[in-house]
C-alpha cells in the first residue's frame, strides 16, 4: 500500500483538480481536445464526472481505512482501481474510435488505464498468514 497510496493521492486529487478547472473553464484553449465546445462532446466529457468522483471517494476512503488499520481499505482500494481502469478505458476507446491521437489527452488516460493493472492482484490477494490488516501489507 505504500506505493499505491501515492498513486491514489495523485489520481484522486488530480480528478478533483481537473473537474474544478473544467467547471471554471480554466483549461487554456490550446490544451482543449478537438471539438471541445461541441455540445455532444461537452456532455460526453461531463458524463465522466460521477465516475471520477466515485474513483476519488473510494480512493480516499481506502487511504482512510488503511491509516486506521481497518481491513475495509482493501475493498475500497479494489473498487477505486477497477473504476479508474474503466475511466481510462472508456476515454481511450472514445479517442480511438474518433481517430483522435492528441498525446496530451492520451497520456493522462493511458495512466488511468495502466497503473491499476499493477495493483489489482495484490489488493485482491489475501495474506496466507491470516493477517489482513494494514500493518502487515507491503505492496
Amino acid at each position: 500500500m505504500e506505493r499505491l497510496k501515492y498513486f491514489f493521492l495523485v489520481t484522486d486529487i488530480g480528478f478533483l483538480l481537473y473537474w474544478t478547472i473544467t467547471f471554471f473553464g480554466w483549461i487554456p484553449e490550446e490544451y482543449l481536445f478537438k471539438d471541445y465546445h461541441n455540445p455532444i462532446l461537452v456532455s460526453w466529457n461531463w458524463s465522466f464526472l460521477p465516475l471520477d468522483l466515485l474513483v476519488s471517494a473510494t480512493g480516499f476512503l481506502s487511504l482512510y481505512f488503511y491509516a486506521r488499520k481497518n481491513p475495509l481499505w482493501r475493498s475500497y482500494a479494489l473498487i477505486s482501481l477497477v473504476l479508474t481502469f474503466c475511466a481510462g478505458l472508456q476515454a481511450i476507446a472514445f479517442w480511438t474510435i474518433r481517430l483522435d491521437f492528441d498525446w496530451s489527452w492520451w497520456l493522462v488516460n493511458l495512466y488511468l488505464l495502466v497503473y491499476p493493472c499493477f495493483f489489482i492482484k495484490s489488493v485482491m490477494v489475501k495474506r496466507t498468514n491470516g493477517m489482513d490488516d494494514a500493518s502487515t501489507l507491503k505492496l
